[in-house]
């Protein structure tokens, strides 16, 4: 081997084996592992720069991850004399194929743990030339680890993604199960091929929010990084402010272009809808990339959507365009009349039942200049409530209306007319709440809804008690309902100033509704109604009989 390549090898090699020796013992305390990980690293990087002097012959920089644009995290030393002969030529035959033996018998051996190397490691060397970096890079595949993966992939989607509840995978290997989805060496990448997996694993989270929005999160961030950093790389550069803009790169020409693997490029189609669940923006901007490398179906689905559903209605008093993909309805008012909301109503309505996204964003456009809103003041003043409290207005809409929230109505499915946040609302929200303050027709409508709300993420019905008691008064026949009203809240609601328990017959309907509720009802109901237990005590005390003793034994329930 040439002296200076030998130079160049051992001082590399004495760097990175120490630093391997430290990150083994780490790696070795790690107490939670994922069956889904064949090894931790899968990356060293070697750049020499002569630019940063140092002490004359410049600077070699080690990276045992790949480099983060934030942030610099390399472990540095002077290079010798023996830099200054080192060809590119030296570089492809004597130095890369010595640096590969010694990380392939390091990883045969195990010297640093069974969990250190992943299945696939990537070295990249970057050596300073006039013209600027020259960039060599070396992929090598441990075949045995490769194997082994791929086993326990079969055995985790037959034992943890097939089977029904309550079986489900750890939050864990979900992290790796997501990203395996998104390489090429365990998954064809093909739509048809991963999404029935992505699709039971969305069923079987659908029960538990908090584990959905996990695992939804967790495959959107594959798919992003798959699109940005696989696909995207080879034709876009990124450029504006933190990397935002994709400026088509002067080397790719109409022939790079023409030659584009199809399949490729309806995959990133694909990665753009899966990430538009939670990233509707980088939805957007996926597709507008897509058209400029020549995608007719992501134009379709800008325009017209999938074309599962009718893209375009006109009625006699407004129109509509619907776009399954984006997840948005357009709705034109020609005047705000009853006969407009009465063709869009039933627009929409018939979309639903087609099985159009119920949380869909709804774009109004409409000559009147008076915006009208529900009163409740956590309800988000968007466009999707402005058309249900137009509609309202009119009560020969109502049955239409009702019609449409028992075909909207989901639980743990949420509208997009804001941002996800406190401001989220089961679809149906604005529809059911409103024919709740207007007519008791609609009181099983809204006992329905309010049995079916997330409580632990949705807020804005909280002050609907409130609302309802100015709207239909205090009565023993109320009680049942509003009852189930106050279960309805999230676990921030305050007390009701309305629901004052003032007479024998509302304190006896009230006994008779939590006879049947558990221990931590009653309790969310007692707070909702009386705050502390202290007021409670007070107001027994001081009310005369038989009132007294009603509120005593509900003063038993408090803890």
């Amino acid at each position: 081997m040439n002296a200076s390549v030998q130079l160049f090898l051992d001082e590399v090699w004495s760097l990175i084996s120490g630093i391997y020796e430290k990150e083994s013992k780490r790696i070795q305390e790690i107490k939670e592992v994922s069956r889904l990980q064949a090894g931790i690293k899968d990356y060293l990087g070697v750049t020499w720069s002569s630019s940063n002097p140092g002490d004359g012959y410049g600077v070699i920089s080690i990276d045992l991850d790949r480099p983060f644009d934030w942030g610099d995290f390399s472990y540095r030393m002077n290079a010798g004399i023996y830099i200054c002969d080192i060809t590119d030529g030296l570089i492809i035959g004597e130095w890369l194929p010595a640096l590969r033996t010694r990380l392939a018998e390091a990883m045969s051996a195990g010297t640093y743990g069974p969990r250190f190397f992943d299945y696939r490691f990537e070295i990249v060397l970057e050596m300073e030339r006039e013209e600027g970096l020259r960039t060599f890079r070396e992929v090598m595949i441990d075949e045995d680890k490769l194997a082994k993966q791929k086993r326990e992939l079969e055995g985790f989607i037959q034992f943890k993604i097939l089977p029904d509840l309550p079986v489900r995978p750890k939050e864990l290997d979900e992290f790796f199960f997501a990203r395996h989805l998104l390489n090429s060496d365990l998954f064809e990448q093909r739509g048809e091929q991963i999404e029935p997996l992505i699709g039971r694993l969305d069923e079987k989270h659908r029960s538990n929010p908090d584990r959905l929005l996990g695992w939804v999160s967790q495959y959107t961030s594959a798919f992003r990084e798959w699109a940005e950093e696989r696909f995207l790389a080879r034709y876009f550069e990124r450029t504006g402010s933190f990397g935002q803009d994709w400026t088509r790169k002067d080397s790719v020409d109409a022939a790079d272009a023409a030659v584009m693997d199809a399949e490729d490029l309806d995959f990133f189609v694909y990665a753009a809808l899966k990430v538009g669940h939670l990233k509707p923006e980088l939805r957007e901007r996926y597709l507008e990339l897509a058209v400029r490398l020549g995608s007719e179906k992501a134009a379709g689905y800008i325009k017209n959507g999938s074309g599962r559903f009718r893209h375009r209605f006109e009625g006699t008093a407004m129109k509509g365009a619907a776009n399954d993909v984006t997840e948005t309805l357009e709705i034109r008012l020609h005047a705000e009349e009853e006969v407009a909301y009465r063709e869009a109503l039933k627009y929409i309505t018939g979309l639903l039942s087609e099985g159009f996204p119920k949380g869909y964003k709804l774009n109004l456009r409409s000559p009147g200049k008076d915006k009208r809103y529900l009163p409740l003041n956590k309800l988000a003043k968007s466009q999707m409530h402005r058309f249900f409290a137009g509609a309202l207005r009119y009560p020969g809409l109502h049955p239409l209306i009702a019609e449409y929230a028992k075909a909207a109505m989901e639980e743990f499915a949420w509208y997009k007319d804001v941002d996800p946040g406190e401001k989220s609302v089961m679809p149906g929200t604005y529809a059911v709440l409103g024919l709740g303050l207007l007519s008791t027709d609609y009181f099983p409508l809204l006992h329905r809804y309010m049995e079916m709300v997330d409580t632990e993420h949705q807020s804005a019905q909280d002050g609907y008690a409130d609302a309802f008691i100015e709207a239909h008064g205090l009565a023993p026949d109320r009680i049942p309902l509003l009852v189930t009203i106050l279960l309805g809240g999230s676990d921030l609601a305050k007390p009701v100033k309305a629901f004052v328990i003032d007479t024998p017959d509302l304190a006896d309907a009230l006994l008779i509704e939590l006879e049947s509720k558990e221990g931590y009802q009653r309790e969310t109901v007692l707070y909702r109604i009386f705050g502390t237990r202290t007021k409670l005590a007070h107001l027994a005390g001081k009310e005369p009989s038989p009132l007294k003793e009603k509120l005593e034994r509900m003063l038993a329930w408090y803890p």
